[in-house]
């Protein structure tokens, strides 16, 4: 399984702020944005129990009122129309939903607006090549608004910035795991090598200095500067001398092995650190089926064998992320 865009592979800028970089658009060729959303919970629960009646029941049993379900469909599809409406009407068009990433065919020139929760974005990163991502949210106040900076209403304007090239645009360090057959995955947030049940996992663990340790562990995870603000952040609390965070655009990874067991054949003394642009870590399966996933997308997962090779690193690509001219940390309105 490969992740990556149906572009050439670029390595980003410096994690610095830019404007442009988007590339000319061509002289004869309109345009393409596409719109990535994901199902909403009413859309779920509706696909599982055929009526509102019914889903409204369930929901009840379970002391929980429909009409906070419904109020949150009906602002994600109130978001999606006015971006709809903002894209001209000479522009080409494309939608894709989140279960239907890995299959959707991205393509260069395109330009990505992600409507949803934060982890939206994290979940198409993945699968683009340099194409700017734009990040709206179609419930502020509700979101973390790291990653959807947007409200609805400001697209209008800012699509012809970004195609122009003229938009604010951050780089954003991914993460790329890869396997000794060629297969590879990456991450907005982090990745996952472990056990596909999170039990026990055995695994010989090299660092990026020369150091080798056979392990017993729930399993490892390697995060971003983006994904330093979730999973990663919550095994730094635990931990007396976890490594600093990097930052968003900065080309480095942390990285935490999960409840390692210390025995006569395994050791707890590699269990956390950082990675620079150039250093990776590597993990040899010692144990039947280890799995690698990225931004808890478990379903899109490669498999590992035993003695297979796993390589963990800084990805050469990276997340071109729009953001707002000004209000720093907060939607554009």
């Amino acid at each position: 399984m490969t992740t990556g865009g149906t572009g050439a592979m670029t390595t980003g800028g410096t994690g610095a702020m830019t404007t442009g970089g988007t590339g000319a658009m061509s002289a004869t060729l309109a345009p393409r944005v596409v719109v990535v959303s994901r199902r909403s919970e009413l859309d779920e629960l509706l696909a599982h129990h055929g009526t509102r009646a019914a889903a409204g029941y369930y929901l009840r049993q379970r002391g929980r009122d429909l009409a906070g379900v419904v109020a949150r469909h009906e602002a994600l599809q109130a978001a999606l129309t006015t971006v709809g409406a903002a894209i001209p009407a000479d522009w080409r068009r494309g939608r894709a939903d989140r279960a239907d990433l890995a299959r959707f065919p991205f393509a260069p020139e395109d330009v990505v607006i992600a409507v949803g929760q934060d982890g939206l974005v994290a979940n198409v990163a993945k699968y683009l090549d340099g194409q700017p991502v734009i990040g709206v949210d179609p419930e502020p106040g509700r979101n973390a608004g790291v990653l959807v900076r947007f409200r609805p209403a400001a697209i209008a304007r800012l699509l012809p910035e970004v195609v122009a090239g003229r938009a604010p645009v951050r780089d954003r360090t991914m993460v790329r795991a890869a396997l000794d057959d060629g297969q590879e995955l990456i991450g907005l947030n982090e990745i996952y090598a472990g056990d596909p049940g999170h039990q026990s996992a055995r695994y010989l663990l090299s660092t990026a200095d020369g150091r080798r340790e056979r392990q017993s562990s729930s399993g490892l995870v390697v995060g971003t500067g983006t994904g330093a603000t979730g999973w990663c952040a919550s095994i730094a609390r635990e931990r007396a001398a976890a490594p600093s965070p990097p930052a968003p655009d900065e080309p480095a990874l942390c990285w935490f092995v999960r409840e390692a067991w210390p025995s006569p054949a395994t050791g707890a003394s590699l269990t956390a650190g950082r990675l620079g642009p150039d250093q990776t870590l590597e993990i040899v399966a010692e144990r039947e089926r280890l799995v690698v996933f990225a931004d808890g997308l478990e379903a899109d997962h490669l498999t590992m064998s035993w003695g297979q090779r796993l390589t963990v690193g800084p990805a050469g690509r990276r997340l071109r992320l729009v953001e707002p001219a000004s209000q720093q940390g907060r939607p554009a309105p």
